[in-house]
């Protein structure tokens, strides 16, 4: 049976697979779908169109599928989707998403969330992500696999982070931010490569020699944008064993609406 304390309150309508587990307090609306052997903690609330995978660990009062904070938000029926294995700890705060956008928030698989974690209507999060306390996103964020974002660092609405960059502590962040970028400061400045993370997940030698030399061609060359594209390029097919890699950065550059951390 389904490990629900007596306290929780359950609409019948939800959906909850038989090794979901519910502590005390915690309430769970008509149109909620959990996932096998998923932990939802005492005190939590879980609202709205909400699909939550398999093996999630969700702690003590956190709001999850919450109507958005946008004004514009007229009851439509947006969404909210969890993946599996996330590790979601107190009083974060996911909200859906609004018919303005793609009408659904997303969070990929494996991803570590600290407590006070605000992800906003319509942000798109990776996979094996770590948000460290605090850390507080806006609408129409969109955070590649493997981005950490620490303490206190927040996301202005419609940026865009690239897979494998890491935002330092109380970092403001109100461009988008290439792919395997460092940076910190409010506000944000780029501070080179991650190259402890990139050796920690396996890249090689070659491949981040790669991601340095086309970090020097976005921030150390003087070129422009369009300048830089055209050597990365160029650097793309020089060096084949980390062509992915410069592949990656220079695509980027062609969807960065916002421009980038410079």
């Amino acid at each position: 049976m389904v490990k629900i304390h007596s306290t929780a309150v359950i609409d019948p309508k939800a959906q909850l697979d038989s090794s979901v587990e519910v502590g005390p307090y915690t309430i769970i609306g008509p149109h909620v779908s959990i996932g096998a052997g998923t932990v939802v903690g005492p005190h939590v609330v879980i609202e709205g169109h909400t699909t939550i995978g398999r093996d999630n660990k969700l702690f003590q009062f956190s709001s999850i599928g919450a109507a958005p904070q946008d004004k514009k938000w007229a009851g439509e029926p947006t969404r909210l989707t969890i993946g599996d294995r996330n590790t979601i700890r107190e009083f974060c705060t996911f909200n859906t998403g609004t018919v303005q956008d793609r009408g659904v928030t997303s969070l990929g698989d494996d991803n570590w969330i600290s407590a006070y974690v605000h992800l906003a209507h319509d942000c798109q999060v990776g996979s094996n992500t770590i948000f460290s306390n605090n850390a507080q996103i806006a609408g129409h964020v969109e955070i590649g696999d493997w981005v950490i974002m620490s303490g206190f660092a927040n996301v202005h609405q419609f940026c865009k982070i690239g897979a494998h960059a890491f935002v330092g502590m109380s970092t403001s962040l109100t461009q988008d931010v290439p792919p395997y970028v460092l940076l910190n400061g409010n506000p944000a400045q780029a501070h080179g490569v991650n190259i402890e993370g990139l050796k920690r997940r396996g890249f090689t030698r070659e491949q981040i020699n790669g991601v340095r030399a086309a970090y020097k061609i976005i921030y150390r060359s003087g070129l422009t944008l369009e300048e830089a594209k055209a050597a990365l390029l160029a650097e793309e097919l020089a060096m084949p064993a980390a062509a992915e890699q410069i592949r990656a950065m220079r695509e980027f550059l062609d969807t960065a609406s916002r421009g980038i951390v410079r």
